[in-house]
């Protein structure tokens, strides 16, 4: 793949390495498994994939959820929209609960 007919797209999985660096290294390996088009380097607390200019970012983020769904991690984590400019691409962001007693 030539650099005109790429994109780079971010996943920030900060919240997700918190919990286990085994996740990280799962989720790694479940999306280059399932996604064999593209290509996908760890950067610190951000993964970096390199996808076709065609690639739907949407097809990304049903993964996620599919690989969060099969380890039980769904209902902690969610993935969410990237808030920045210069960056495009996801967050593997931890739920946030609300617990409301009444009494």
């Amino acid at each position: 793949m030539s650099q005109e007919d790429t994109k780079l797209l971010h996943l920030d999985i900060k919240d997700l390495s918190f919990k286990s660096e085994q996740h990280v290294a799962d989720l790694i390996r479940y999306l280059s498994e399932s996604l064999p088009q593209i290509q996908l380097s760890q950067n610190g607390l951000e993964i970096e994939v390199i996808a076709p200019e065609n690639f739907s970012k949407r097809a990304l983020k049903l993964r996620i959820k599919k690989f969060l769904h099969k380890k039980g991690l769904s209902n902690d984590y969610r993935a969410i929209s990237l808030i920045d400019v210069e960056k495009e691409g996801y967050v593997v962001k931890e739920k946030k609960i609300l617990e409301l007693t009444y009494y």
